[in-house]
């Protein structure tokens, strides 16, 4: 009797637009990831004829006009990059530029936004973060005051039929695959799910074997991953505070110290059951968002350009052909669709 051949699990690849465009316009962004076979993007920074501006500035006339753009270019929002979290929780001067929004006026005002334009982008998909404790102090002590207010940015996204992706980034109260793990059981929202990104863990110091670690504590709730990686030539040391404006050294997936490798071969056999969760609150499937960074990030974003894109996204495709997981990139089938024929 032959053996019968398991099927691959398919994930959908896209990644941050802003990324892949020098100056950021929607033109190099679309025309960049058409070129490289991708079909979805996240939306971040993007130049729409009246200058750079993050997603949540964008005027009505300026989503119609990306609107037509990405028809043109055949592209969908994969996610709203949107900045939710990035603020404190408590108005308290610790030396960093990080603002303060009093919570009811961000929850009505800013997320109420967010849900908007995800909702003008056609995506289900907010990105999001878990708040900035005042520097200095321990994320752990201010978990209580950061999963009351990310449960409350949950139910209003959940209302709006969308879900809510926290990011595990550093100087954040949910810095660390424990913290954000803890988040995560504690809010406990369908609305709610964890993105993984292991370049934000390393960059803290963290060896590959404790970002597997890291990624293990939080796998239990990952709905989309971003895909950065981060190869320091010396051993760096475990940081409280990271300087995200001095960092550099970000390279491919394939290249990198955050077990990509390790990480993907034990993520595929979570993928079946993360999109049976994620298609019944209406997302296409799991995504694997490249943020690659390889010509530089800081603490709002980052930038590969054209190139360092297409070099990011070859390394991811190696890693993934290496561990059975599936993706796909546009054809010649596509072109033709696209053109009619």
């Amino acid at each position: 009797m032959s053996e019968q051949v398991s099927e691959r699990p398919t994930v959908i690849l896209s990644g941050f637009g802003d990324e892949a465009a020098n100056q950021k316009t929607a033109e190099q962004q679309f025309a960049a990831f058409a070129a490289i076979g991708l079909q979805y993007y996240s939306i971040r920074f993007i130049d729409a004829g009246n200058g750079i501006k993050n997603v949540m500035q964008l005027t009505t006339a300026e989503i119609t006009k990306i609107r037509h753009l990405e028809d043109e270019y055949g592209l969908n929002v994969a996610t709203l990059g949107s900045p939710i979290g990035k603020v404190k929780l408590l108005d308290q001067e610790d030396g960093t530029k990080n603002r303060f929004v009093p919570f009811d006026k961000y929850l009505n005002e800013d997320v109420k936004k967010a849900c908007e334009l995800a909702h003008a982008f056609e995506t289900k998909l907010i990105r999001g973060f878990s708040f900035y404790h005042p520097k200095g102090s321990n994320p752990a002590d201010h978990l209580p005051q950061a999963i009351d207010q990310l449960g409350q940015i949950a139910e209003l996204c959940h209302r709006s039929d969308l879900t809510f992706g926290l990011e595990v980034e550093a100087n954040l109260v949910g810095q660390t695959g424990d913290l954000l793990g803890e988040i995560h059981r504690q809010v406990d929202h369908p609305a709610m799910v964890l993105i993984f990104d292991g370049a934000n863990i390393s960059t803290q110091g963290f060896s590959p074997t404790e970002t597997f670690d890291q990624y293990e504590k939080m796998k239990k709730g990952i709905g989309w991953m971003h895909i950065k990686d981060y190869r320091h030539p010396q051993r760096m040391q475990r940081t409280t505070h990271v300087d995200e404006e001095a960092l550099k050294h970000f390279v491919p997936a394939n290249l990198g110290d955050s077990a990509h490798e390790a990480i993907l071969r034990d993520f595929k056999e979570l993928i079946p059951a993360v999109e049976k969760k994620l298609t019944k609150r209406g997302i296409p499937g799991v995504i694997l968002d490249l943020e690659p960074h390889l010509k530089g990030g800081g603490q709002f974003g980052g930038f590969s350009g054209p190139d360092g894109l297409g070099v990011a996204l070859r390394g991811l495709c190696k890693v993934l052909d290496y561990v059975g997981i599936d993706y796909h990139l546009r054809d010649f089938d596509d072109v033709c669709s696209a053109r009619g024929f």
